[in-house]
């Protein structure tokens, strides 16, 4: 496993299982499963309706708190300040933790700045070890800034080998903000397992097109979100630390920009 040093000083593992569709008994098997394989964040989410069973399965697997990184995130209608701090207990709650490792504002509200004092609270009193944003476009993000007294850690966001998002990193870095991929295959939006490009710097490595497009966002630093709930594909995922991709290699893929969202979320 990668790590990401966050600035506080806490080391996020670069990649970890995204939760956003897996429900029921399945979202509960899947979480022991991927963490057997070696995965160690775990990312859910208020809006996914599964944070009691991500919760069952963090127990089911068994492994210390310690070892595992719980990334859960609030959103409308608790847009409010007493209405996140009041969501953040609930989260708390739902997952059955003493403390969340990093708890994202999932969408940028009007009312994110007002949100994000009860984040900003709850990181001053240990219950949750870092606190981020999502979905914050550049400009968004630096008129967040002017409001916060704790820097964001995270910005999670769109982010694929069509639209990296390269700008927006650099801009948050500058200021101490770790990006973190969601949606590195597109969702299905474009055939990327296809890709003629991943495909054949794959070949060279032993790898496949998804394996390749992982490595991508790995090395240009980013932390990724990844999902499935099969596991060979949970097993394929994860094997993206034993290759390297080559500046040239790097240069090819980085060829494939598209520089527009495919969902809609940036302008």
């Amino acid at each position: 496993m990668e790590y990401l040093t966050l600035h506080n000083g806490r080391r996020m593992p670069a990649l970890g299982l995204g939760t956003w569709d897996l429900r029921g008994q399945t979202c509960v098997e899947t979480i022991p499963r991927a963490l057997e394989l070696g995965y160690r964040l775990i990312d859910t989410a208020q809006m996914y309706e599964n944070e009691r069973e991500v919760g069952q399965g963090l127990r089911l697997a068994g492994l210390p708190r310690e070892e595992v990184w719980v990334t859960t995130k609030i959103f409308r209608p608790d847009t409010t300040y007493a209405k996140a701090k009041a969501a953040i207990q609930r989260s708390l709650d739902q997952l059955a933790l003493d403390y969340i490792d990093l708890l994202l504002i999932h969408e940028p509200y009007d009312t994110a700045e007002e949100m994000y004092v009860a984040l900003e609270e709850a990181y001053q009193a240990g219950t949750l070890r870092a606190i981020g944003i999502s979905n914050f476009h550049e400009a968004r993000y630096q008129t967040f800034l002017a409001g916060c007294q704790v820097v964001p850690m995270v910005n999670q966001v769109e982010s694929h080998v069509y639209f990296l998002r390269k700008d927006l990193q650099r801009a948050m870095a500058a200021h101490g903000t770790v990006t973190q991929a969601w949606a590195p295959f597109t969702e299905g939006r474009w055939d990327l397992f296809s890709e003629p490009v991943l495909q054949e710097v794959g070949r060279r490595h032993g790898k496949t097109a998804a394996q390749v497009a992982l490595r991508y966002l790995l090395q240009n630093g980013m932390g990724v979100v990844v999902k499935s709930s099969r596991l060979p594909r949970l097993a394929e995922n994860f094997q993206v630390f034993d290759f390297t991709l080559t500046p040239q290699e790097l240069q090819a893929v980085a060829q494939l920009e598209e520089g527009q969202s495919l969902f809609g979320w940036y302008p």
